[in-house]
């Protein structure tokens, strides 16, 4: 697999966040995460938004990092915030996502961020399988969906 950063906005970004927010939807009963993003959250040194093509050049993973700060949401100064941690069907289970975790960790790290956040929900037992074998915990809810009883909020430092 090659992983390279991209735009939030790139055509294949934009194809993966619609298959991800297919799944929540079906996961979660609902229209998808609603969290508002924009491309330049994504744009280093504030974040970085990745891209894993499979050998026939389709692009079958995303993974991304923006900064946040403290606010009226519940970050900490010095946060990266994962987002749209996705893996098609078709090929999980080959550690493409805990690879794409480990390079969003160190481009934040690199970045200055001391501590890495993620917020998932109840339905999605493999994102929490992964981040809990990846060093992450439980912490305080932050973000859109801290006040949801399905939100599970998870944080590990990063220095």
């Amino acid at each position: 697999m090659r992983i390279v950063p991209a735009a939030y906005d790139h055509p294949d970004a934009v194809k993966l966040n619609d298959m991800v927010q297919q799944e929540y939807a079906e996961r979660y009963g609902d229209e998808g995460d609603i969290t508002p993003l924009a491309p330049e959250m994504f744009r280093p040194p504030n974040g970085l938004y990745l891209i894993a093509y499979d050998a026939a050049d389709r692009p079958v993973a995303t993974g991304a990092w923006r900064a946040r700060d403290s606010g009226g949401e519940g970050y900490r100064d010095g946060d990266a915030e994962i987002k749209r941690m996705f893996v098609v069907r078709e090929v999980r289970g080959q550690g493409l996502a805990r690879r794409l975790l480990a390079l969003l960790e160190e481009d934040a790290r690199q970045a200055g961020r001391i501590r890495m956040v993620l917020e998932t929900g109840i339905a999605q037992p493999e994102a929490i399988a992964l981040y809990e074998s990846s060093g992450y915990t439980l912490t305080e809810k932050f973000g859109l969906y801290r006040c949801h009883d399905s939100s599970r909020c998870y944080a590990k430092p990063l220095r």
